[in-house]
């Protein structure tokens, strides 16, 4: 099967990569510097190119709560428009599958935790990261709308905070473990934190979403989105004090709570991936932490300006 990998040079994409590689299969990788998938030429370019029967949609301008405030325009119309073209040109180019992945800051602000996905609509996502969720948000409408004109089989599925290897250690960048991680590993003093710690989050190991993506593309063919989690509800306080930990900082945690707290409460229910395509994640967060301080250590000063 001929699979094409759009962000194969980025996290989530080259995780996947790898394991399609893994098992034999060498996947075309799209990277930023080749196509600039926010141009509907280069889209077309990209499938003629590629000639894929299996397309994963990975390509995304994503960050944390400071980069998201800093580039709220930039973020909603790149997400929007790369997904928009790679929807259409999938089409054109007749592609058997479209796997999109879509984002769990797409949910309302005040979801009933845990979140499922028929409360996906009933709300607007939360402020810091609007744009971004409501652009991949947008994407699902695509997608649906696709399937019932065109016929075009394209599922969407909605993974909660990703963490592992060759993550965002950007500190502008970067979302919460990441970033956590690399400030206790610089700062042996002190490290300020947005917030007050008590927001929640849900953290799915790299490998494990890779795992779900897979499955989903082997098993799932509906038009309804489907949420890729672990069900495990970590508050951010509770985050800071396991990394410091396992990575031996002993300084002093500051909370800036003049800074957002972001989402109140992160938590999917991930009961409809296990039943449809049989997804279940297998990395404890203690375990997956462990090996993502590993590979920061032994990557860094590289890691520390690496950028999805």
């Amino acid at each position: 099967m001929r699979v094409l990998v759009t962000g194969g040079g980025g996290f989530l994409g080259s995780h996947l990569v790898e394991r399609l590689r893994g098992e034999s299969i060498e996947p075309f990788v799209a990277r930023r510097g080749d196509y600039d998938l926010t141009r509907e030429a280069d889209a077309a370019r990209l499938l003629e190119d590629a000639a894929p029967e299996l397309v994963f949609h990975l390509a995304a301008e994503v960050g944390g709560i400071g980069a998201n405030r800093a580039n709220p325009g930039r973020y909603w119309y790149a997400n929007l428009m790369m997904g928009a073209h790679m929807l259409e040109q999938s089409r054109l180019h007749g592609v058997a599958k479209v796997v999109l992945a879509g984002t769990v800051c797409a949910y309302p602000k005040f979801a009933p935790v845990p979140f499922r996905e028929e409360t996906l609509w009933d709300g607007y996502p939360e402020e810091t990261n609007a744009p971004y969720g409501v652009a991949k948000k947008s994407l699902l409408v695509g997608a649906q709308a696709y399937r019932e004109q065109y016929g075009t089989n394209t599922i969407f599925l909605l993974p909660t905070n990703l963490y592992g290897p060759r993550d965002n250690f950007d500190l502008e960048t970067s979302h919460v473990i990441p970033a956590l991680i690399r400030k206790m590993s610089e700062s042996p003093d002190e490290v300020v934190l947005w917030g007050d710690g008590s927001p929640t989050r849900e953290y799915l190991y790299v490998d494990d979403c890779v795992e779900g993506l897979l499955l989903a593309a082997e098993r799932y063919d509906a038009p309804e989105p489907v949420n890729l989690g672990t069900g495990v509800e970590t508050s951010i306080r509770e985050t800071a004090e396991l990394v410091a930990e396992l990575v031996g900082f002993e300084g002093e945690i500051v909370w800036d709570t003049s800074q957002p707290n972001g989402q109140p409460r992160r938590s999917l229910d991930a009961s409809r991936a296990k039943e449809l395509f049989g997804f279940e994640a297998r990395t404890p967060l203690r375990e997956g932490l462990e090996r993502t301080i590993a590979w920061y250590r032994a990557s860094a000063p590289q890691a520390s300006t690496a950028r999805l």
